[in-house]
């Protein structure tokens, strides 16, 4: 179920914001996310990074200045997307590719070594074919 994250919870996991919108795609309702404008400079925006990645992939997301609104739960379909460089997108991007119906190819993904080495090895387990 959709839920609000914002306040004290914020800083807890500001680098997991990425794949709470992923996992907010699949949410009944509408998922808010805010008081995260700290994603707005980190490896790259990371705020508009995703909202514009996951609605290619047909995510409902509305970027705000401090964080996210994402409605669901949508079918997600495979696209082309953009990195922007940023591992944590990257690796987002990737879980939402499992999900999604046909192929997403996720263009700069080498910055996944960045914080998890094995994180191809593991999203191959998972049932996605990367290809390098």
């Amino acid at each position: 179920n959709a839920v609000e994250i914002s306040g004290n919870l914020i800083p807890k996991l500001i680098d997991e914001v990425p794949i709470l919108a992923v996992a907010a795609t699949q949410a009944a309702g509408t998922t808010v996310i805010r008081d995260a404008a700290e994603l707005r400079v980190k490896e790259t925006d990371r705020i508009a990074a995703i909202a514009a990645e996951l609605g290619k992939l047909g995510a409902k997301v509305e970027e705000q200045p401090d964080g996210l609104v994402i409605e669901g739960p949508v079918s997600l379909r495979g696209a082309l997307c953009s990195s922007y460089g940023d591992h944590r997108i990257a690796m987002a991007l990737a879980v939402a590719g499992l999900i999604a119906e046909g192929e997403t190819v996720i263009e700069d993904s080498d910055s996944v070594a960045i914080s998890f080495p094995g994180f191809k090895e593991k999203l191959e387990e998972l049932g996605g074919t990367v290809i390098d």
